[in-house]
């Protein structure tokens, strides 16, 4: 596969959620030779429903979820001209999402939950594949499964990248030579071939490695929204598009909350220099936002992201007063449940650090357990803090330039800042205050230094 000719492009839930959508996303494909390889999420709304399927529901509301999967699938079938065909496809892996929905009725586990899940992938593509077929384009349907090895952490798997190189070079580079080949986001394999996910967003991470594995041109990651802004625009309606924005910005944009890429998205793609393309399958002609390695334009204020659902863990200790380890005994205490801190600041006597909630896998909504807060409590009291959200201001050399906390705090005088963290990087700013001054304070700081 000749790098200067392939891109790796990759379609969001809305942009496969009708017929319709999908019809538009084809358009796109067909309208890109260089195009040779499609990954695609679930249809819009089919992910949750799975979800919730896997939590165990009781047979009514069983019934009413299936309903709804097969309702969603069927209107895009039923607009296909050889609908029977893959009917029968969708018709088998309803009956498997019947089957497991059952079973975890009975009981529970992350396995099954990401075999049950990835339904809605496979689905997806199936649908998408046929459509292409039916406009004459040698077109093949390939299971990610194959190819996309990772550990077996169900629900947040990781990539075993070597593997993972050698199986795509094997057995998907010889089809892209003369197909178009359609696979699933998402989803992947563990060694002993039980399904894994790689949580929530890794559509755009799977597109990423597999551009990575197959020394890709370019990514193409088509959604809802026109390219990356600076900031939210159902926040700030006079949001501005980014025409173009360097990796370490964009990054430090998705990990602080902004939804057009999934954080781990850019990492293939940084590691091996492969630009991003964002845009919408709804407006393809209204341009988008190339992330590129490095940029020539580096303003001070690139832009602003929200993050809501944080929580505040604040440790107070007389312990920390001259002495040595307190440090260490607290963050070996939260790595031994899982827990994942974002932002701290210390004192002589506390230390104040931030979860991030906003996942909505059953990890995210129990990263408080009691057994934590108890072992925490033999060390320190233990103050928690929720209902606040994180605001992040994106730029270069913002430690390094003079004024900048002036210019940044002296327009936020009227909110009630619960942290801040400035200067451990040189591209954000952020400080924690309560969720209901969160969009006041981002529209504030927007129109004083974005407009």
């Amino acid at each position: 596969m000749s790098q200067s000719t392939f891109i790796v492009a990759k379609f969001g839930g809305t942009s496969v959620a009708d017929f319709e959508a999908m019809s538009r996303s084809a358009d796109i494909v067909l309208s890109h030779p260089d195009v040779k390889l499609v990954v695609l999420s679930a249809s819009a709304g089919i992910t949750n429903i799975l979800v919730e399927l896997a939590s165990g529901q009781e047979t009514a509301r069983r019934a009413f979820l299936l309903d709804e999967v097969r309702r969603i699938q069927y209107a895009i079938v039923d607009n296909l001209s050889s609908a029977d065909v893959v009917r029968d496809e969708i018709d088998r892996i309803l009956e498997s999402i019947t089957t497991l929905s059952e079973a975890a009725s009975l009981a529970t586990s992350l396995a099954l939950t990401d075999e049950l899940v990835s339904h809605g992938e496979l689905m997806s593509t199936l649908l998408f594949t046929e459509l292409i077929r039916e406009r004459n384009v040698a077109v093949k349907w390939f299971d990610v499964r194959k190819v996309m090895r990772t550990s077996d952490r169900f629900g947040s798997a990781e990539p075993e990248l070597k593997i993972l190189g050698e199986l795509a070079t094997q057995y998907l580079a010889p089809l892209l030579n003369d197909n178009l080949v359609i696979t699933q986001g998402f989803i992947g394999s563990e060694g002993k071939g039980r399904t894994t996910t790689l949580g929530r967003g890794g559509s755009d991470y799977t597109a990423a490695l597999l551009g990575e594995a197959l020394q890709a041109s370019r990514i193409d990651i088509w959604t809802d929204v026109t390219g990356i802004f600076s900031t939210d625009p159902r926040v700030v309606p006079t949001a501005k598009r980014i025409a173009e924005i360097s990796f370490e910005e964009a990054a430090e944009m998705a990990t602080f909350g902004a939804k057009v890429l999934h954080p781990a998205t850019l990492l293939p793609a940084v590691r091996n220099n492969i630009p991003v393309f964002v845009g919408s399958s709804k407006a393809p002609d209204d341009g988008g936002t190339f992330v590129y390695h490095e940029t020539n334009e580096k303003p001070l204020f690139r832009a602003l992201t929200l993050r809501r659902r944080q929580t505040l863990l604040t440790l107070h200790s007389l312990k920390m007063l001259h002495a040595r380890g307190f440090l260490a005994e607290v963050f070996a205490v939260l790595a031994r449940h899982n827990i994942s801190v974002d932002l701290i600041t210390t004192s002589e006597v506390s230390i104040a650090l931030t979860l991030d909630t906003t996942d909505t896998s059953s990890q995210a909504r129990g990263l408080l357990t009691q057994a934590l807060l108890t072992e925490l409590s033999a060390l320190c009291r233990v103050e928690v803090e929720e209902n606040l959200s994180l605001v992040a201001l994106i730029g270069n050399k913002l430690s390094q330039s003079p004024g900048v906390g002036k210019e940044v705090f002296g327009v936020l005088s009227a909110f009630n800042l619960r942290l801040i963290c400035y200067g451990a990087s040189e591209h954000n700013l952020c400080f924690l205050l309560p969720s209901n001054d969160a969009e006041a304070a981002v529209q504030t700081l927007h129109r004083h230094l974005f407009e």
